[in-house]
């Protein structure tokens, strides 16, 4: 059995959004215990009171979360500035949170000891790991190192690193009743549990594959070891750099890819362009290209994948992790990402979801997991 409940809502007074959501969730329960659950709130609200609140009501429970720059559910569809619980019951799956602080500082290792921690507590290896980690203060592509060699190539990681609606200085993450910076929690899921998952950009590379010959890190200097401005500029002209500069980075060997989106600076001496994650040295790169209406179809194929790939009958829950930056080019559009999936969700099926600065899963079925950005993901759960 699993059993999961969504509470959604975007009041903005702390203490009325705590009531409603729980309120939301316990009828949804009929006395049944949650043994985990996952947060996902904006930036503005009592974050400290909320963990309170859900504690009081659930003690014990297996928590983590983090701030968003937009949620998801099935109950108010896309909001803004609102909080959104996610409730998982099961007697057929564990579910074991852990959480790395100080994230930083040693992101490879901190993030093994994470996996470490929860595998101590879990009866049975685990199967999928769920996170919500921090975004500015150090690499995502290291902390996938970390958690993936703990875990072992075969179980897929699945998530998104939290936000600050757009301010760049400082992001929160959840777990039990703290709320952290600079923090990786994790809920690593053991057991019974069946799992799909889908991937979609909606953008088309374009022109002709290079190789990323100087890199450091986030910031691309030379493509073909010629200045990256100049190989974006052999496209889009003397279009002035921003973060609609975007890229395809292709996995060794293989036509799959994932995408890098520039934050928007540049230097013209070096010809260098950062971007929001670090691109591998030596890896291939291409310039893409989309627009709005492919943009929200590619929400639609994310979750036809996900179906596709989903082994069971039927799915209990579908969880959406989609970039802040596919929001900021769609704007008002940004609603119909999950208008235009909704038509494909089975009949019963729970779903919630939130907006991040960066995605995180494999491109293909028990493939390793990898930092995305400008993508939309779509992870379903279930069990036999």
């Amino acid at each position: 059995m699993l059993k999961v409940v969504v509470g959604h809502s975007n009041d903005p007074d702390t203490d009325v959004v705590i009531t409603e959501v729980l309120e939301q969730c316990l009828s949804r329960l009929a006395d049944i215990s949650p043994q985990a659950g996952i947060l996902l709130a904006a930036l503005d609200f009592d974050h400290a009171e909320i963990l309170r609140r859900i504690h009081q009501t659930f003690p014990g429970i297996q928590l983590i979360g983090g701030t968003t720059d937009g949620e998801i559910s099935s109950v108010l569809e896309f909001q803004q500035d609102s909080v959104v619980l996610i409730l998982f019951c099961s007697d057929d799956v564990e579910f074991h949170a852990a959480v790395g602080r100080h994230i930083s500082s040693d992101p490879v290792a901190i993030a093994q000891k994470t996996v470490e921690a929860a595998q101590l507590q879990a009866h049975s290896p685990g199967i999928l790991c769920i996170t919500t980690p921090e975004s500015l203060t150090t690499s995502g592509i290291l902390i996938l190192q970390g958690l993936q060699q703990a875990l072992g190539a075969n179980v897929p990681i699945v998530g998104g690193t939290t936000c600050d609606q757009w301010q760049f200085k400082q992001t929160y993450q959840f777990f039990g009743e703290e709320v952290l910076s600079d923090a990786l929690p994790i809920l690593l899921l053991s057991g019974h549990v069946l799992w799909g998952h889908g991937v979609a950009s909606g953008w088309t590379p374009i022109g002709k594959k290079g190789i990323a010959t100087k890199v450091a890190g986030n910031v691309l200097y030379e493509v073909d070891n010629q200045p990256a401005l100049e190989f974006y500029r052999d496209y889009l002209g003397d279009i002035r750099p921003s973060p609609a500069y975007r890229l395809a980075v292709f996995e060794p060997q293989r036509e799959s890819w994932y995408m890098r989106t520039s934050n928007g600076d540049y230097d013209e001496t070096s010809g260098s362009i950062t971007f929001f994650a670090d691109i591998p040295l030596n890896s291939e790169v291409q310039v893409v290209h989309s627009d709005r209406d492919k943009m929200v179809d590619s929400a639609r194929l994310s979750m036809l994948q996900a179906l596709e790939h989903y082994p069971g009958n039927q799915p209990t829950v579908a969880l959406f992790f989609s970039c802040t930056g596919r929001m900021h080019v769609l704007g008002t559009r940004a609603k119909e990402e999950y208008q235009i999936l909704q038509p494909e969700i089975p009949t019963g099926v729970i779903a919630a979801g939130f907006y991040t600065y960066g995605e995180i899963a494999p491109l293909r079925p028990h493939g390793e997991a990898q930092f995305h950005n400008e993508t939309f993901v779509t992870l379903l759960l279930g069990v036999e």
